[in-house]
């Protein structure tokens, strides 16, 4: 049986709970989807074109996807390799280790922000040792990209963990038998196995990453990125000054996350 004829025969064996089904789904998107939508086709269309051409506003756009692209890159040179071991090793204390991977997610951001403050800041050997070298973290982008990396590298290294476990070793080692060597192996056989689950983890890292506010304003308030120019509109001038340029940074949000998740498909694809 095909797989349309399976799908076919279960929506005729069960009717109602097809219907059932279908008026949760329906729910569910429009909880999801429907407050967006709202926000975006109440705005006044002149606001909505001024937002668009606000300095700041571009400037905190820009800002948000330049500190999340650094974000994911770095999550990519560290959480990969860590990805690789939690999927092929075992050690002790592994357990506790990607439930601690799992932590930044759990925890509310502010303390998150308040917890990186305490280590990058220049009262801690490590934001003095990086103060000497010309970087700060305080009000900086590069406090911006750390608070986004630590939030959000727990989506690359589970997807990368995942994605290495689908990997089947004997691929690796009939490579090897053909005289490969061990990074030839990791980068010709076991990386490209696994990029489906490594772009999606990407993906989703980076846009966490450029929706983060919590850590992001404790740590860095100035510069701001778009979520804090969004709650400083709205603390500042309230709801009808910040409604424009949330539903300009939902535009840009959603234009660029859908051609990501496009590219995610096609990868998958290929």
């Amino acid at each position: 049986m095909t797989d349309q004829a399976a799908t076919a025969s279960w929506y005729a064996a069960a009717p109602s709970r097809t219907v059932v089904f279908w008026t949760a789904a329906g729910l569910a998107l429009m909880f999801l989807i429907g407050p967006l939508l709202k926000l975006v086709a109440t705005s006044d269309p002149h606001g909505l074109a001024s937002a668009f051409v606000d300095r700041a506003v571009i400037n905190a756009i820009a800002l948000s996807i330049v500190a999340a692209t650094i974000a994911t890159g770095l999550g990519a040179v560290v959480g990969i390799p860590l990805g690789f071991l939690l999927a092929r090793r075992r050690f002790g204390g592994k357990a506790i280790i990607e439930g601690l991977i799992d932590l930044p997610v759990v925890i509310p951001h502010p303390i998150a922000g308040i917890a990186l403050l305490f280590v990058f800041g220049r009262g801690f050997f490590v934001g003095h040792a990086f103060s000497l070298l010309g970087i700060h973290f305080a009000s900086a982008t590069s406090g911006i990209v750390i608070a986004m990396l630590f939030v959000s590298a727990p989506f690359l290294i589970n997807a990368a963990r995942d994605g290495f476990q689908t990997v089947d070793p004997r691929l690796e080692g009939v490579a090897r038998t053909l005289g490969r060597g061990p990074w030839s192996v990791f980068f010709g056989v076991t990386m490209p196995l696994a990029r489906p689950a490594l772009v999606s983890g990407a993906v989703m890292m980076w846009a966490r990453a450029l929706s983060e506010f919590g850590a992001v304003v404790v740590l860095a308030y100035y510069p701001m990125t778009a979520p804090v120019l969004i709650y400083d509109r709205f603390e500042g001038y309230g709801l009808n000054a910040a409604q424009p340029v949330a539903a300009v940074i939902v535009i840009v949000s959603l234009a660029i996350f859908a051609a990501l998740r496009w590219a995610n498909t096609r990868s998958r694809e290929m």
